[in-house]
């Protein structure tokens, strides 16, 4: 464990010393020339037409999105890139389901003695609806605790070691032993993951505990899940595809100090224990019952997908993704108001840069050896469900995908002085990312907000549990004045833009940066596709070793 957890974190350290030691990148002149044509004032026309009101915030599955949808298509079949979504057209219809929780669901919990625990709903607990079961139940199942809910052999850390969960309800808690480095550490903390180990072993359902005594997130507007071609649910944060789980619920801190102190667990020593990467799982001394109705919105949205074919005769029968999610909030309650979340910034602004990539392919006579696919996903504001379904079931052979570059709210603020690779040093991606870099005369940095679990929240990640090496190129830390503080400004401009209405295009915008983003993007691809070595996972690597095989 300890030497594979030393060589990620050695190789994220190394990041900003070795940016600048590869041996130069050298581009055609053709290339160069398409390069040097993208333009600021294209990147934000794209952007102005995404976040326009009359979009409405561009919701997957309304007729807003399917203006963007249409938007998109419009932009490919204009630059002469090939349809490559299902039946000869750019489109790829991804099933969402839509559950709605019933009036009537009920929760309690009992200790040993049978005396009914003090919870409250919405206040202590939420019950989740199930979406492919409208009726759920569980009696008198015991409760368990499994600490992280993590199990992770390989690492020497696993939960579940010396705890039976066979029929009954697994509790746990978001977060990872300190011990791990921060892009396992995020992959550790999947939802799906989580619940899918929780399943395999046993467990009847799951339930989520927060560290804080305020209350689980409302459900009222339902929770979203992808359907595969049988109807069946194919991907959820909620439910194990493919097994009859009976539950799935949120309690508060208050809950979950009651809980434990049934089976005279205290929560600071437990806590202590297993953030050192020291499990304390235990069978707890709490039964619970509970049921819940579920009813469902079957809705249909729509991934687009373009190609450009390789010019190799061999090697165009593999892909270099470039992706972006096409997919924002809609409309909500109002901020200031306004109630239109047009998602300038996201993620417009990462649709606008695959767009204008694809362009700078659209203007070279000689396309590169491998063939070049644009998907555009819907749905990942929902939790990463278009990407999901693509990554599972793509329209091309899943084999033939060699990497994906994607893009989601490159945050074009300030100038371009430096990137985060996210997810770059986990394979040979490493390689081509600091060469563009060079070239382009961007610095390489590590991670500003590792604890923002960034690798793990946008769409590459849909592609890395497919097995396929996948990065996100997100701003660095340098700026102009030598301050290099870049990262405390996003948190301000966060802090008031972010998931809010007031991310449009009249926001804070620097296209310059946006040309930049675009131009290593496309580099860092364009070196992928020319490499006659497909990319791979690096020895011995954590995301390797778990999906690499697939």
């Amino acid at each position: 464990m300890k030497a594979l957890l030393s060589t990620l974190a050695l190789g994220g350290l190394l990041l900003g010393a070795a940016a600048h030691a590869q041996a130069p990148l050298t581009v055609p002149k053709p290339v160069t020339a398409a390069l040097e044509q993208v333009k600021p004032a294209d990147i934000k026309a794209h952007i102005a037409y995404l976040a326009d009101d009359r979009l409405q915030g561009r919701k997957a599955g309304t007729p807003g999105y399917q203006m963007a949808v249409d938007y998109v298509t419009q932009q490919l079949k204009s630059m002469g890139v090939q349809p490559a979504g299902e039946g000869g057209t750019y489109i790829q219809k991804v099933r969402l389901r839509r559950a709605f929780l019933q009036p009537g669901a009920t929760f309690e919990a009992r200790d040993a003695q049978g005396a009914a625990l003090p919870l409250t709903a919405g206040q202590d607990y939420v019950v989740y609806p199930s979406p492919e079961l409208p009726a759920t139940s569980i009696k008198n199942a015991p409760l368990a605790f499994a600490g992280f809910g993590i199990s992770a052999p390989e690492l020497g850390y696993d939960d579940y070691a010396s705890l039976d969960v066979k029929g009954k309800v697994v509790m746990i808690v978001r977060g990872a032993p300190r011990t791990f480095v921060s892009t396992v550490a995020s992959a550790s903390q999947d939802l799906a993951v989580l619940l899918k180990t929780a399943v395999s072993h046993g467990a009847v359902g799951l339930l989520v505990a927060s560290t804080h005594a305020t209350p689980p997130a409302s459900i009222k507007a339902g929770t979203y899940s992808v359907l595969g071609a049988n109807g069946k649910v194919a991907a959820s944060r909620t439910f194990a595809p493919g097994s009859q789980q009976q539950f799935y619920g949120a309690v508060n801190a208050v809950a979950l100090q009651r809980f434990l102190q049934t089976a005279a667990l205290d929560t600071t020593q437990v806590f202590a224990a297993i953030k050192s990467g020291k499990p304390a799982s235990a069978v707890l001394k709490t039964n619970l019952t509970a049921s819940a109705k579920s009813t469902y919105q079957d809705i249909e949205s729509y991934n687009v997908v373009g190609k450009f074919p390789g010019s190799d005769a061999k090697l165009k029968s593999e892909y270099v993704v470039h992706s972006a999610h096409l997919d924002h909030l809609g409309i909500t309650a109002p901020v200031k108001g306004d109630s239109i979340n047009n998602g300038a910034h996201d993620n417009a602004s990462g649709v606008s840069c695959v767009l204008e990539i694809a362009k700078v392919y659209s203007k070279l006579k000689e396309k590169p050896k491998r063939s070049m696919l644009f998907v555009f996903m819907t749905g990942e504001e929902l939790g990463l469900l278009g990407s999901t379904a693509f990554a599972a079931n793509p329209t091309v052979p899943k084999a033939s995908i060699v990497a994906d570059i994607n893009m989601d709210m490159p945050t074009i603020i300030a100038p371009l002085l430096s990137v985060v690779a996210l997810g770059a040093p986990h394979s040979t991606l490493i390689e081509p990312v600091k060469k563009a870099c060079a070239y382009m005369g961007i610095d390489l940095e590590n991670d500003p907000e590792p604890e923002q679990n960034r690798f793990i929240r946008s769409d590459q990640y849909s592609f890395v549990t497919a097995g396929i090496p996948a990065l996100h190129i997100k701003y660095g830390n340098k700026t102009a004045d030598g301050r290099n503080n870049l990262s405390e400004e996003v948190q301000k401009w966060r802090a008031v833009t972010y998931h809010k209405p007031q991310d449009d295009i009249n926001g804070r915008f620097d296209f310059d940066a946006g040309r930049k983003y675009v131009q290593l993007c496309f580099l860092i691809g364009y070196q992928v596709a020319q490499d006659p070595t497909r990319p791979t996972w690096n020895k011995g690597d954590f995301f390797g070793v778990r999906y690499g095989k697939r």
